[in-house]
């Protein structure tokens, strides 16, 4: 039997010339594919056919166009907004034109130096021009609550001696009674020896300054106890610049180094006073350091212009006294 005739080989085709019946399906478990390659991918891609289609015609506007082909799709339900067509262009800020002075070169005026901090304790910017506040005219006695009763010997006191008693106050628990000077020494003598007061105890004697009051410039205070009835009582007498107030020596004796240290701080003089000397400055002291009006540098500036020649002149005193 004779042989039949075979027919011709084919030429190879490649992948993309065969049908789709042909084409080579996923890769095996450890096969290697052949796109797998950096330059696999381009070539095997397919090549879109050339097309006759004539270019689309150039807009007027390029930057119009390419924002109005631009779509945008909403996040939440997918769906194509409508481009955003003749969106107007911001307006430009319009740019301050320079000082003629600036243009030419010239410089121009400096801005203002901030001022240097205030130091602490200075008074501020126009201080020295306001008005000055009036000090006190001496504190205040406020009066006795509604609810509150006087101890019955200020009544007993009143009744004893008439007009002793010119003004009841009540102040931080403690009763006080305001006394004319003239009578300090007979009222300080009933307060010891009535038996409804009993202040058999000066616990203080002291004063206070007050030199917008010229009629009675200053207070002497004095500070009662009662050991028998556990009660107090302020006594205030108002006393004027030169005149003197009666000494209680003989009623509590411990006053008698109270009422030294009054003169000496305050000048305020003691009539009956078994020893009327300064007990804290030196006996040649000039002025008396707790008025309001001392100064504050010493007596130098009071008498003299510089402190240093009162000392001098005190010094040439006693090596005058020595020689």
């Amino acid at each position: 039997m004779a042989d039949e005739p075979k027919d011709p080989p084919t030429p190879a085709q490649s992948a993309a010339d065969k049908p789709a019946s042909h084409a080579p399906g996923e890769p095996l478990k450890g096969e290697v594919s052949r796109t797998d390659s950096p330059s696999a991918g381009a070539s095997a891609a397919p090549i879109p056919p050339p097309t006759n289609e004539p270019p689309a015609p150039k807009p007027a506007n390029p930057a119009a166009a390419s924002t109005a082909a631009i779509s945008e799709t909403d996040s939440a339900t997918g769906a194509v907004k409508p481009p955003v067509t003749g969106a107007p262009a911001a307006p430009s800020t319009p740019v301050p034109p320079k000082p003629a002075a600036a243009a030419a070169g010239v410089a121009g005026p400096k801005p203002p130096v901030p001022a240097a901090p205030r130091p602490a304790g200075a008074p501020a910017a126009g201080a020295e021009h306001a008005p000055k506040v009036a000090p006190p005219a001496g504190p205040p006695d406020p009066p006795p609550p509604a609810d509150k009763v006087a101890p019955p010997f200020i009544a007993a006191l009143s009744a004893a001696i008439p007009g002793a008693v010119v003004l009841v106050s009540y102040f931080v628990g403690d009763w006080t009674i305001v006394v004319p000077a003239e009578k300090i020494l007979a009222i300080s003598k009933w307060l010891r020896e009535s038996p409804e007061a009993a202040f058999d105890l000066c616990t203080d004697l002291t004063a206070t300054d007050w030199p917008p009051r010229t009629a009675a410039r200053f207070e002497v205070v004095y500070c009662l106890y009662s050991i028998t009835h556990r009660h107090r009582i302020r006594v205030k007498a108002h006393v004027a610049e030169h005149a003197s107030i009666a000494s209680v020596t003989p009623v509590w004796p411990a006053c008698n180094w109270l009422e030294r240290e009054v003169y000496d701080m305050f000048g305020i003089t003691f009539a009956g006073h078994p020893d009327p000397r300064r007990i804290l400055m030196p006996l040649d002291w000039q002025g008396y350091p707790q008025r309001k009006d001392y100064p504050l540098e010493g007596p130098g500036e009071l008498l003299m212009e510089n402190p240093l020649d009162w000392l001098k002149l005190k010094q040439a005193r006693e090596e005058a006294d020595i020689e």
